[in-house]
């Protein structure tokens, strides 16, 4: 019986992997062989465990990866494309999160930008950072419907609040006034508090005729160049091949 309630009372109080445990040992004799401590230390664990998975997955399930199986162990540094691995290794890490800084991609359609995006965002969930993909055509959308609708701040909250943000097809189309504000906004509130991976094909230098040949261009730059890291891939000459060539992705 009061084995039966000290269950009870740990799965009313939602530690149901220490209960799942604890269960098993009043089952197996071989635990008996244990002490006090030890068996103890068992039961935290697991739950301690147990939550941390728990966490990563809801991470991970909430960052809505457009890959997420990337990962940076399996990133081909071969097939011709001439990858700076140290600097991926570093990023890895997670530094640039913690420091705030941001990292630029760049790189040919199906060169592979997207896999390296979600493979460092999902090295950042396991890590506990609060991750959030999503493609700039997407979000600009999503912007100018909550300014519609009411819910401006809500939405503006949603992208200004996560640790790391992946912005996927960064300028890939150029921008009409009331979205340069928008992501003004976005890239301002984000600016030094929080970190941004930015996909693109096209250089920085590209991106101010795509933002308008306005002071509002210059700001958003400012606001990213000077505190990012860059990564470009590029292929040796005659092997250039993309990576859905190569592994026969249809997208």
């Amino acid at each position: 019986m009061v084995r039966e309630t000290t269950l009870n009372k740990l799965i009313e109080m939602r530690l149901t992997a220490m209960a799942d445990v604890l269960r098993a040992q009043f089952n197996d004799p071989s635990y008996e062989k244990l002490s006090f401590e030890e068996r103890f230390g068992i039961l935290v664990d697991t739950e301690y465990n147990s939550r941390k998975n728990r966490r990563l997955t809801r991470l991970i399930k909430n960052a809505r990866f457009d890959i997420p199986t990337a990962c940076i162990a399996d990133i081909n540094y071969s097939s011709g494309r001439l990858l700076n691995k140290d600097l991926i290794m570093r990023l890895s890490s997670c530094d640039y999160i913690a420091n705030k800084y941001n990292v630029i991609i760049m790189g040919a359609s199906g060169s592979g930008k997207s896999y390296l995006a979600c493979a460092l965002g999902l090295q950042a969930c396991q890590q506990f950072y609060k991750v959030r993909y999503i493609r700039l055509p997407e979000m600009l959308a999503e912007l100018a419907i909550a300014k519609d609708e009411g819910t401006y701040p809500k939405v503006f909250h949603q992208f200004r609040k996560p640790q790391l943000l992946i912005i996927d097809e960064w300028m890939l189309v150029s921008l009409s006034e009331s979205e340069a504000k928008n992501l003004f906004e976005i890239i301002h509130a984000r600016h030094k508090r929080a970190s941004t991976i930015f996909c693109s094909q096209f250089s920085p230098a590209g991106w101010h005729a795509k933002i308008g040949m306005n002071p509002l261009a210059d700001s958003v730059l400012d606001r990213i160049v000077h505190d990012s890291y860059t990564i470009e891939i590029k292929n040796k000459p005659g092997q250039e091949h993309s990576m859905r060539e190569i592994y026969g992705i249809k997208r």
